[in-house]
């Protein structure tokens, strides 16, 4: 699995209000898409864990259209086994969770 080859930059304002809103001020200008490669639909960029356990912070954005502050909880779901990495998207993404990334690349 690829992960999307989009990138958007946050805007000023976002940038400001996303910088507010987290513990740490430290908000990166520009955030890639972290879903499965796709050009079609939305996209999302991780900025940060909030406060609350188990959300974070993500820009949304649709092709160059405005983009937007979203709070999401973090994905449940983690890689069979006792040690299983866990999922680093959101709930509710499309396609693959990320550990199943990782068990593609090692298994071929």
């Amino acid at each position: 699995m690829t992960r999307c080859a989009h990138w958007h930059r946050v805007p000023v304002a976002l940038l400001r209000e996303a910088q507010e809103r987290l513990a740490s001020s430290c908000v990166d200008s520009a955030v890639q898409c972290q879903l499965p490669l796709h050009d079609d639909g939305e996209h999302y960029g991780f900025l940060d864990d909030l406060d609350e356990y188990g959300t974070a912070l993500w820009l949304r954005w649709l092709g160059r259209t405005e983009a937007e502050l979203v709070a999401l909880p973090d994905c449940p779901m983690a890689a069979p086994g006792p040690d299983g990495e866990g999922c680093c998207l959101f709930v509710g993404h499309a396609e693959h969770h990320t550990w199943e990334e990782a068990t593609e690349a090692s298994s071929t």
